[in-house]
């Protein structure tokens, strides 16, 4: 169980900033633990030696630091019937919003904090900032409660706001995504009965995205 917990985080962190964990970091860390809601407070600890000014725990309570002025405070339910938790993950500086690691049983998101308005938006996996400092990517692939879509959202005042989605014919697994630059993405993907994995880029201009 511990092995498979330490695995399940470890998807959160293969794209991530330079302020996250490494994956390295993601096993070392949650090598012991017994859910994903454990091992994202672990991370988060690691993440506020660094970030003490950004964020406080105190027991189930997390306090997330705004700017300007202001704090907005997100309470874990973990003994509750309807269980979720937060952790902080990420900090993007450069967008003034905050990356939290969300579990709701052994389902894992990720929510956006912008720290402007307190205003916070779920995703349903790691999302990935863009050069341009204005779009995100998500690859939501997995074999339960997954869309298996790859998404491109723009960050908004109040939250993000998804603009493209394209899903493969079959689902992949093994999912990552990264930006090449501010026009193209880089996937890595294992398709349906293969056991290596492929590199694809895609344009944001392709016209095989849906758009909304």
């Amino acid at each position: 169980m511990r092995i498979a917990v330490a695995a399940l985080c470890l998807t959160a962190a293969f794209s991530l900033r330079a302020e996250a964990p490494t994956p390295q970091r993601v096993i070392e860390l949650c090598a012991q633990v017994e859910s994903p809601a454990h091992c994202g407070r672990i991370v988060e600890a690691e993440q506020l030696k660094s970030l003490p000014n950004l964020a406080k725990r105190d027991g189930d309570a997390l306090t997330i630091t705004l700017f300007p002025s202001g704090t907005r405070v997100l309470v874990d339910s973990i003994a509750s019937s309807n269980e979720r938790s937060y952790a902080l993950w990420d900090y993007w500086s450069s967008v003034n919003a905050v990356v939290l690691f969300v579990t709701s049983g052994d389902d894992l998101s990720y929510a956006i904090l912008q720290r402007a308005t307190g205003d916070m938006t779920t995703l349903p996996a790691e999302p990935v900032l863009a050069p341009d400092r204005q779009h995100l990517a998500v690859a939501d692939f997995c074999s339960r409660n997954c869309a298996n879509e790859l998404t491109v959202w723009r960050i908004v005042r109040g939250g993000v706001r998804k603009e493209l989605a394209y899903r493969p014919p079959a689902p992949w697994s093994d999912v990552t995504v990264a930006w090449k630059d501010g026009d193209t993405l880089t996937l890595q993907f294992t398709p349906p009965g293969a056991t290596e994995s492929r590199t694809q880029e895609r344009k944001l201009a392709a016209p095989d995205w849906q758009r909304f």
